[in-house]
């Protein structure tokens, strides 16, 4: 009779843990819907560009997939990636090696130096260096001789391991960080000589990093539009644009999944290389490579490459602005409307990014399901994908199904920033997600809070950080965006980049000063927001 009157007292216990329950599961269903459809939108554009490349006969296809042209653009596009990855490897785990390894003077000041080429879009290096040391340059002018060029697809090898080394610089550096240094020590101990310890002992731990910035290298050098554009560099990414603007849209299309095709190889390439060892071996440190009087040729080139990367373009465009000769051109002459409408459209991305991002990040944070891993992961094709492909495939999409729209603009070009960019959202969203304490979110339930309520006032707050991060980060990048700014962007709606363009174009490079520098400036705002996402500590 007592265990009667004690299960009827249970039972409004019990529906109410079966009401939170359901609740829960709606909750969870509703995650998944919303991860869902920010999934398809994102991809959506690359089943547009396919379906377009369908629509070619088989017979044209052919002869255009095999022609001359294409192949001296996928040699072109190979070549560029190879030698810049190579060359980034070159620089970068010396460099990487001399600032954690050795007794250099200063290492957190040169560790900046050597990281900062990052600060700097590559295209805005590239048009420094053609416009003053390019064929036909100011150096060319004046000087009347011969000069090294850079231009073409050396020049554009040049100027692109220029500001991608750092990938591999930061990836290998955190890797000799985290590995037991004592190890080589060891291996000295056994007569190996310096470089025999680094090649038996040292890289192999430190080649999962190695492999992780080689890929960043590459896959940046394959995708990047605006540096062999500016070099008049026939690749994959500039020929898109060219065939793009000529109407010849079958034969952009074609590229397009050639150069897909080309980036998932890479992908799959890179996965098996990168996976062989593990770095975190322990904090125990070795002994300190002595430089002796090496350390002063090593900081020259540190400080030579420093020079190159960040003093020379930044004195280029500042002497650039008291150039007054020419006949002026109105239309290119610097106004802070340009800068209103860069900011403007990149802060619309950056909400649009953090609302798509909130969802697939909490799902994917809390569930941990392979539904829920799928369908983060889906989120990021765009940002694999270049740039250049993306606005071809909204273009396609926008005018053939959506032309109201297209014909709007923005709306379009917004939406293509957030499939680019979408990812650096999902990932810090997700990092604050997975830093939120369980038991903090099971005492809200425990106080009966819904799963909306307990998100709007319990999760929401915690996370805000990442959130706040991620749509800085979205701003940024969407500010320095050029090729999907320049295949979107509403007629008359003028931003930075689309003046750098049209300066360089009709080579009038004193007015592509003023917002080459801003971009300069906001470009390394992004680097402080990196570190301080990282606690600001550079060891």
């Amino acid at each position: 009779m007592k265990s009667l009157k004690n299960a009827v007292s249970d039972t409004p216990n019990l529906e109410a843990v079966i009401e939170r329950l359901e609740r829960a599961e709606l909750w969870t269903v509703a995650l998944a819907s919303a991860s869902a459809l920010v999934a398809f939108l994102v991809i959506l554009p690359m089943f547009w560009l396919v379906w377009q490349a369908t629509t070619v006969e088989l017979s044209r296809a052919y002869e255009l997939i095999v022609s001359s042209q294409t192949a001296r653009i996928t040699a072109n596009s190979i070549g560029l990636m190879l030698f810049v990855t190579v060359f980034s490897i070159v620089l970068g785990v010396p460099l990487a090696v001399l600032t954690t390894r050795t007794d250099l003077p200063y290492p957190r000041f040169w560790t900046v130096v050597a990281a900062l080429p990052l600060v700097i879009p590559s295209y805005i290096g590239a048009i420094a260096f053609t416009g003053m040391f390019g064929s036909g340059g100011e150096v060319d002018s004046l000087l009347g001789v011969s000069v090294p060029r850079v231009d073409g697809l050396s020049g554009a090898i040049f100027i692109i391991t220029l500001y991608t080394y750092p990938y591999v610089f930061l990836t290998t550096r955190a890797a000799l960080l985290s590995m037991d240094s004592s190890l080589a020590d060891a291996a000295r101990t056994l007569n190996a000589g310096p470089f025999e310890a680094f090649r038996r002992v040292t890289l192999p731990q430190i080649r999962p990093g190695i492999a992780a910035g080689a890929l960043l290298a590459g896959l940046y050098a394959i995708s990047d539009f605006g540096t062999p554009a500016f070099m008049q560099a026939s690749v994959f990414t500039s020929r898109i644009y060219w065939e793009f603007s000529s109407f010849n849209v079958e034969y952009a299309a074609l590229l397009a999944l050639q150069l897909i095709a080309i980036v998932a190889i890479v992908l799959v390439i890179e996965a098996g290389i990168g996976r062989d060892e593990d770095a975190s071996g322990g904090a125990k440190t070795g002994s300190t490579i002595r430089l002796g009087i090496w350390k002063w040729p090593a900081m020259g080139f540190v400080s030579a490459l420093g020079a190159v990367t960040l003093v020379v373009p930044v004195a280029i465009f500042t002497s650039w602005l008291f150039r007054s000769e020419g006949d002026p051109i109105p239309s290119l002459e610097f106004q802070w409307e340009f800068a209103f409408n860069s900011m403007h459209l990149a802060l619309l991305a950056a909400l649009v990014a953090c609302a798509f991002a909130l969802p697939v990040a909490y799902y994917s944070g809390r569930t941990n399901s392979v539904v829920s891993r799928i369908l983060e992961r889906a989120t990021y094709v765009g940002f694999a994908v270049p740039g250049v492909v993306i606005g071809l495939a909204l273009v396609f999409l926008g005018t053939r199904t959506l032309p109201s729209l297209y014909r709007e603009g923005v709306l379009l070009l917004v939406f293509a920033y957030v499939v680019r960019f979408l990812p650096q959202a999902v990932g810090t969203v997700r990092s604050s997600v997975l830093q939120v304490d369980e038991k903090t979110l099971e005492a809200a339930r425990t106080l009966n809070a819904g799963p909306i309520e307990t998100f709007r006032r319990v999760t929401l707050p915690a996370i805000m950080p990442g959130v706040i991060a991620g749509g800085v980060l979205v701003f940024l990048t969407t500010m320095k965006e050029l090729p999907v700014t320049l295949m979107l962007q509403p007629v008359g709606m003028d931003t930075l980049v689309s003046i750098i363009w049209d300066a360089q174009d009709a080579l009038a490079y004193r007015y592509a000063a003023v917002p080459a520098l801003l971009l300069i400036l906001i470009s390394g705002l992004s680097m402080l927001v990196l570190l301080r996402q990282e606690g600001g500590k550079i060891s």
